[in-house]
């Protein structure tokens, strides 16, 4: 795993070792999204975390104000087979001024390493940034320090009420949905015997598990008797709940 170790080298990392206060407590908590840089593609789902950001009231233009960094460098989708994939991230993020080895950064990311293996390895060193991730293993995760994000479509809807604000906060929520999980269903290798018996749970109703069998490049190799069924189904769902649970 030497591709992840250089990844969490900040792997003690908590809020009071690795973050610095001082610009929170002098103006309040506020937000700095880093300006787009000529050129480099974005991908819509992190076009629509940066746009969420920059309508929030906790949103500020003047770096010298914010006492949190997100990067405007696509860091969602770290799978080198990815078209979404970004390329010399390492260089790129290196050479931003207002960097500072991480600190005060957050950065998010949906998809690690690529297929058998997926290792948590985004491509760069994050030094003493937060990560917000879908997916994070349990040795790896900082405790009050990461943020454990659940794994969203690309085609999932950007809504929400004022800027910052919920539209609804109803205690106990009014949900048609107990329990949603969507993901990748490995047929082979690291994981296949769990995600491969999840349809036991799924009854479609309040208690959803979806999977699709398309990832990598020979998937139909592998395809079982229930990937065509369950690859429709994962797309059915995908725009009728609002939130998922990880499993």
């Amino acid at each position: 795993r030497d591709a992840s170790a250089g990844l969490y080298r900040g792997r003690r990392c908590r809020m009071e070792s690795c973050f610095d206060f001082a610009q929170c407590r002098k103006n309040g908590f506020k937000v700095y999204v880093y300006p787009q840089q000529k050129g480099e593609k974005i991908a819509e789902s992190y076009q629509n975390v940066l746009a969420a950001i920059e309508g929030s009231r906790f949103y500020t233009s003047d770096p010298g104000q914010a006492c949190l960094f997100v990067l405007s460098l696509d860091t969602l989708d770290r799978d080198q087979l990815s078209p979404q994939y970004v390329h010399n991230l390492r260089s790129k993020v290196q050479s931003l001024h207002l960097w500072n080895n991480g600190r005060n950064h957050l950065i998010f990311n949906l998809y690690s390493g690529t297929w058998p293996d997926y290792t948590e390895d985004v491509g760069f060193d994050i030094g003493q940034a937060m990560l917000a991730k879908a997916s994070i293993s349990t040795e790896n995760f900082r405790p009050n320090f990461d943020v454990s994000i659940p794994l969203f479509s690309k085609d999932h809807p950007r809504t929400g009420g004022e800027k910052g604000f919920l539209r609804f906060n109803t205690i106990p929520p009014l949900r048609k949905y107990m329990l949603v999980f969507k993901g990748k269903r490995y047929l082979t290798g690291i994981g296949s015997d769990t995600r491969n018996a999840l349809y036991h749970v799924h009854n479609g109703e309040d208690v959803v598990l979806l999977t699709t069998c398309k990832h990598g490049k020979d998937w139909q190799k592998h395809k079982d008797s229930r990937c065509d069924r369950d690859n429709a189904e994962y797309g059915r769902f995908l725009l009728e709940t609002g939130t998922d649970v990880k499993l």
